[in-house]
């Protein structure tokens, strides 16, 4: 027999090179917060293309709370995804390295940024909304006419709220929508005060999407909910990466969200996390007898998915494996590696900390020009500046070179910009920014 491999050398040889560099960068600056020196000098290079382009279109980019911005290790990433398929065609499922592969490194990014300790708990979405329906169709009715009751708040994002109310249309489920307060915010008390016995599932998100206004109470109502035999689901997509999300400590049922904004993975990189005591399957130690599992199926959640043997019974792969579906699309897994790494490597914490100085910073040189913002507190991301016409005032901004958006603050007849600026953003630019919006807006 030959010579084991030095198995620790072997780990160290599969990571990519793309996450080395990107590990590399954040290493050099050290511990501590996060400061604009140090992210000018060893992150801002990673970025080069990105902030090239910004450059050449003479833009500030504060839409980093909708689209953001890619490494330049995205186009090695997906080069890496391609050239896997190329050398292994059909062995690209299951080479070393290979797609499976980055499906499960993608699983255990994903858990590791919302604080849940099995990455098998993660399940692979190409949207939110997918992971909405793949609940609403694996819980059981309490009520004898088989429709699911549902709560929920009219800020949730369009998908979710357009998804539940086709689910009403259909009869599939009973929808008690849970109003704002005069300023479009949403309180816990709220939604407990609308939950009765026979409520299945509480849809809420963690950060709202219009505002960004952060839940308070979250815990009270994940407890509230439980005590009356409710699931709580939340959607965490302007949470995860920006705040600490602590799925496994709220004990939330479930949780969507993906990476399209904070973590900057693109388009269709989403995801599913259920909760360790609900997930089933065959031999799996952790199944409460009445695990569930979902009618959004396909043959990755079979039990020894490459055999193709075949049972007069499903027979589920073990944990959340059991929640997947069809082939999965294998490039999202590639174009969300670098944005999660990056995220990771730097700190929820310090991002949080450091987000919220260059929303300070905005806000300031936004009132020293008579700008006021909206108060929201405790908030995300993102600043909201009041405006008549959210269309028209993004369009100006655009015009005048600042890239942000506009949405309507549920409940209140009004709009406002939405400001978003991220590590890659210069106090130049908050301050010249601030000079454009008191301009364009005056």
């Amino acid at each position: 027999m030959g010579t084991l491999p030095d198995l620790s050398t072997l780990a160290a040889e599969l990571v990519p090179e793309s996450v080395r560099r990107i590990r590399h960068a954040v290493a050099a600056m050290g511990p501590g917060p996060l400061t604009e020196a140090g992210l000018r000098k060893h992150v801002f290079p990673l970025f080069s293309r990105a902030l090239a382009g910004s450059e050449n279109r003479d833009e500030i980019y504060f839409a980093n709370h909708s689209l953001g911005r890619p490494l330049d290790a995205l186009a090695d990433d997906l080069a890496e995804y391609s050239t896997v398929w190329y050398d292994q065609m059909d062995g690209a499922w299951t080479a070393p390295g290979g797609w499976v592969a980055e499906c499960d490194a993608y699983r255990a990014k994903v858990a590791r940024l919302l604080g849940c300790a099995r990455p098998d708990a993660v399940v692979p979405k190409t949207s939110a909304g997918q992971g909405l329906r793949a609940v609403l169709n694996a819980l059981p009715p309490k009520h004898p006419d088989g429709v699911l009751r549902v709560v929920t708040t009219r800020g949730e994002f369009d998908s979710i709220d357009f998804i539940l109310k086709i689910y009403a249309k259909k009869h599939r489920a009973e929808v008690t929508w849970v109003e704002p307060d005069a300023e479009g915010m949403f309180h816990v008390e709220h939604l407990l005060g609308s939950l009765s016995a026979q409520t299945d599932l509480v849809v809420v998100s963690r950060v709202f999407f219009a505002t960004g206004q952060v839940l308070g109470g979250v815990d009270d109502l994940i407890a509230g909910a439980r005590a009356k035999g409710t699931m709580t689901l939340l959607d965490c997509y302007h949470a995860a990466g920006v705040i600490p999300v602590g799925f496994d400590a709220l004990g939330a049922d479930f949780a969507i969200g993906g990476n399209y904004k904070y973590t900057r993975g693109g388009a269709g990189a989403c995801w599913l996390a259920v909760r360790a005591g609900l997930l089933r399957g065959p031999d799996d130690p952790q199944a409460e007898p009445d695990g569930l599992f979902t009618l959004d199926t396909g043959w990755f959640a079979k039990r020894d998915t490459f055999s193709y043997h075949r049972t007069d019974e499903p027979e589920l792969q073990p944990g959340g494996d059991a929640w997947l579906e069809a082939t999965p699309p294998v490039a999202t897994y590639y174009q969300a590696r670098s944005g999660l790494e990056l995220t990771l490597a730097l700190g929820v914490d310090r991002l949080r900390n450091y987000s919220l100085g260059q929303q300070r910073r905005l806000i300031d040189a936004l009132a020293d020009r008579g700008v006021r913002v909206k108060p929201v507190e405790p908030r995300g991301a993102f600043v909201l500046v009041p405006v008549a016409d959210g269309h028209k005032a993004q369009a100006a901004l655009k015009a005048a070179g600042v890239n942000a958006d506009a949405r309507p603050v549920p409940g209140t007849g009004t709009q406002c910009v939405r400001l978003c600026p991220d590590v890659l953003n210069s106090t130049e630019e908050l301050d010249r920014a601030a000079e454009i919006v008191a301009r364009v807006l005056a």
